[in-house]
This record gives C-alpha cells, sequence and structure tokens, in this order.
C-alpha cells in the first residue's frame, strides 16, 4: 500500500520472515489462534483474547490487528507482524511504544501456533523483532512482561539478555496473575546478539509514523539522556496495558 508505508516493512532471518499482514495472512494466523497457542490450563494473555468459541477467537484477532492500524498514531502504536516460514504463516510478533520518539522504548509481544512451538522458530522471530527495534527504529530498550509459569518465553529472555525489571500483578480468569518484567538495553543486545536478521521497509515515512521524526534510527540520543527543553515528560506506562499496549482498552472478555 503506497499510502500506508508500514505495509513495505520484512524482517528476514536464516528460518523465518516477519512482515505486514495483509487480509490472507490475516486469515491464516486467525485460523492457527483458533487451532490454539498454547496449553488450556494456562492463559499467558492479560487480554484473554483466546478464550472463546472458535469463531470469537477468530473475529478477536483480526479486530485487534484492524484497531491497531485504524488507532495508530506516532504518540502512541503497536506493530503486529506475521511470523512465516517456509510460506506457511505460523504466528504473530509485535512491538509497541508510546511517546517512543521520547522514551526509544518497545514492548514485545508474540505468539506462535502450538504446533510449531519447541523448533527454535519464536527464538529466531524474537530475534528479528529486536533486530527492527534496534536497527531499523533506533531503539535504547525492549522490554517483556511475562507471567510466572511461562517457563519457555522466560527462556527467551535469558536467551537474548534480558534482566528482571520489576513484576506486576493483573485478573486473568478471575485469579491473580504475577508476572515478571524483563528488560534489554541496545548494550546488551549487541552482546548477546547470535541471529542475523536483515531489516528492509524501514522508509523515512515508515520512521514517521514511528514517532521519529526528519530522520532515523542515527537520531537516537544517548542512552539516559534528558529531554530538551520544552519536550513533554512521556507518561507512565500503566501495568494494566503492558500485555499489548492497549489491552486495558479493548473490550476482550474471557468466555462465560
Amino acid at each position: 500500500m503506497r499510502n500506508w508505508p508500514l505495509t513495505g516493512i520484512r524482517v528476514r532471518t536464516s528460518r523465518i520472515e516477519l512482515r505486514w499482514p495483509g487480509p490472507e495472512d490475516l486469515d491464516a494466523l486467525a485460523d492457527r489462534a483458533v487451532r490454539g497457542v498454547h496449553r488450556p490450563g494456562f492463559m499467558p494473555f492479560f487480554s484473554q483474547w483466546t478464550d472463546g468459541s472458535p469463531e470469537q477467537v477468530a473475529r478477536r484477532l483480526l479486530q485487534r490487528h484492524w484497531n491497531a492500524m485504524a488507532s495508530w498514531s506516532p504518540q502512541d502504536w503497536t506493530l503486529y507482524l506475521a511470523v512465516v516460514h517456509d510460506g506457511e504463516v505460523i504466528g504473530s510478533q509485535s512491538l509497541g511504544g508510546r511517546d517512543f520518539g521520547v522514551t526509544r522504548e518497545v514492548l514485545l509481544t508474540s505468539w506462535l501456533a502450538l504446533d510449531r512451538q519447541g523448533e527454535g522458530l519464536g527464538g529466531h522471530a524474537r530475534a528479528a523483532a529486536l533486530e527492527l527495534a534496534f536497527t531499523g527504529l533506533g531503539a535504547q530498550h525492549a522490554v517483556s512482561v511475562v507471567r510466572r509459569g511461562n517457563d519457555a518465553s522466560r527462556g527467551v529472555c535469558r536467551k537474548f539478555g534480558f534482566e528482571p525489571d520489576g513484576t506486576q500483578v493483573n485478573a486473568v480468569r478471575g485469579e491473580r496473575a504475577v508476572s515478571d518484567r524483563f528488560r534489554l538495553s541496545r548494550e546488551r543486545w549487541e552482546a548477546h546478539r547470535s541471529v542475523t536478521a536483515e531489516v528492509s521497509g524501514a522508509s523515512a515515512a515508515a520512521l514517521e509514523l514511528f514517532g521519529i521524526a526528519g530522520g532515523g534510527p542515527a537520531d537516537v540520543p544517548a542512552s539516559g539522556s534528558a529531554p530538551s527543553a520544552g519536550t513533554a515528560v512521556p507518561r507512565p506506562a500503566l501495568a494494566s496495558v503492558l500485555s499489548g499496549i492497549r489491552s486495558a482498552e479493548e473490550s476482550d472478555v474471557p468466555a462465560v
């Protein structure tokens, strides 16, 4: 799409590709979600979007993607990308940012089809997302929030050098769910970088939609530098929205 430059973003590793999902990809993602992305007895997502009938789950996935596109602003955005392996859509990887032009911080979320987990593809998807964040967008930090009991996601955080960054508590399926926050700095990412990835399509027009005015990653401020005079101080992120940026505002509810 010429008038929506984000559709040109691609990130490739030796095993997977991240790309903007078109209509066919969204249908494939919905079908994958219906077939399962986590074990039934454990809900890793705070918004509980995988609860419900097959029709509800498929519709909810589509609406989440469409809502992210429709409500996009340089001050508050969520980028959902399809994870593709050998031409097959197998999951989703997202980056979200609030006041990214000032904070240079992204929140990562992801899911992979249950029947494709354990093959190392999730690690490649995470490596590609980090490449986009740090190389393509010029982020200074990446954050991930993992519910306790989600050992696979915790292992991915350790592998890529994330460090503990506090905890948060959410209500999930009517129960108290404790999660750990993990943070990865640009310096630690570079030290733990083990998967080669290539970013394309991060044009100047695309970067402006991420809040990177008049340029690109080269404009990244020094780590820890303060905003200049007259720059709005970024509002703190709410714990309730750290599962995917907008889960608090969504209408997702568990099935009765």
